[in-house]
């Protein structure tokens, strides 16, 4: 692979010399006074044409990572606090669960992907989890600050050459987290990292008020029995006008290995059932991502979380102008705890 091997191109043509570095990143040109142009203008083809194939072959590398995330899964999800530096605190007690998932592709565009991950209980019973897309070289993304305060911002094209944003929505769509990095392929393994801040998990948002917001270091590698979504987890106090404060760490692994697509049926008969409604959803929720600056929402609306409204507008298979009400509704200038919906 030429990105995988250093080379060395000596072209001699009328004295010109190309010396090129690994994935021909770094190029040095050296021209005699009496070279024909003809010959420079098609070394110069030669030198990016095989630059534009290293990239190509790259971002198909990429894409059949992306892609082995989807399927049938067993999951096994952990965590433990590992640390805290403040004297009193005493460290949480560790969790595990176990369950089954379907991760769909919904979407598979030149520049994006969309895995959908539905949980099935029971065998029978299907639940709508999260959800990542992956989008090459996108310079919009979101930054969780807290109190269900995100903000959108536009990124340098520069810095995010060659990178995939992994953005990560909940149950109901709408944002948690998002980040741009590298997808690395080296020594046989296959995986993408990056750290960045998120809300509180499910599985603490109703137990712990003591921190608001968790900075995830998420590193996602494909293995020979499926994949694994490894975190190490800050949890933070963040305060307007003062440093954020650590309270604790946690460590956490999601195993996900793969088992026969059959023993996921229920949840690929429930998607082609209701796949339609929640397209008119993610269509809804983005003309309102399309912005820059703060986005906040509430944390309910007549005293209920956004996700179950949407659960009565999936059994009335509303349309997307009902849909686009509901998601004003929670969208608000200031973060408040629980709106009239009037």
């Amino acid at each position: 692979m030429f990105a995988q091997i250093y080379m060395l191109f000596l072209f001699n043509l009328n004295k010109i010399y190309i010396f090129a570095t690994k994935s021909f990143k770094h190029i040095a040109i050296k021209k005699s006074s009496n070279m024909k142009r003809p010959h420079f203008v098609l070394v110069l083809f030669l030198i990016y044409s095989i630059q534009g194939f290293a990239q190509d072959q790259k971002k198909e590398q990429d894409i059949k990572a992306i892609k082995a995330m989807c399927g049938c899964y067993d999951i096994e999800f952990k965590y433990a606090e590992t640390f805290s530096g403040k004297r009193d605190y005493e460290l949480a007690s560790g969790y595990r669960a176990l369950a089954r998932e379907w991760v769909e592709l919904i979407q598979d565009d030149k520049d994006k992907l969309s895995l959908q991950h539905l949980l099935v209980v029971n065998d029978t019973m299907v639940i709508k989890h999260w959800r990542q897309d992956w989008e090459y070289q996108n310079q919009k993304v979101f930054s969780y600050d807290k109190d269900n305060n995100w903000i959108f911002k536009t990124l340098d094209s520069d810095e995010v050459k060659g990178q995939w944003t992994q953005k990560v929505y909940q149950v109901d769509d709408s944002p948690r987290y998002s980040g741009s990095a590298t997808w690395i392929h080296s020594d046989g393994r296959h995986y993408w990292e990056k750290r960045t801040p998120a809300p509180l998990p499910r599985r603490e948002y109703t137990k712990r008020d003591d921190y608001n917001v968790m900075f995830r270091t998420n590193h996602q590698e494909i293995t020979d029995y499926g994949w694994v979504h490894e975190q190490d987890n800050d949890k933070v106090l963040r305060v307007n006008g003062e440093n954020d404060e650590l309270i604790a760490q946690e460590k956490g692994l999601n195993i996900y290995t793969k088992v026969p697509d059959e023993e996921c049926l229920a949840a690929q008969n429930w998607w082609n059932e209701n796949s339609k409604f929640w397209s008119r959803v993610r269509n809804s929720w983005n003309k309102f991502y399309n912005r820059e600056g703060d986005f906040t929402l509430a944390k309910a609306v007549d005293r209920k979380p956004l996700f179950m409204h949407f659960g009565e507008l999936e059994k009335n298979n509303a349309n997307k102008r009902e849909i686009s009400k509901l998601i004003e509704k929670f969208i608000t200038d200031a973060t408040v705890g629980d709106k009239s919906g009037k």
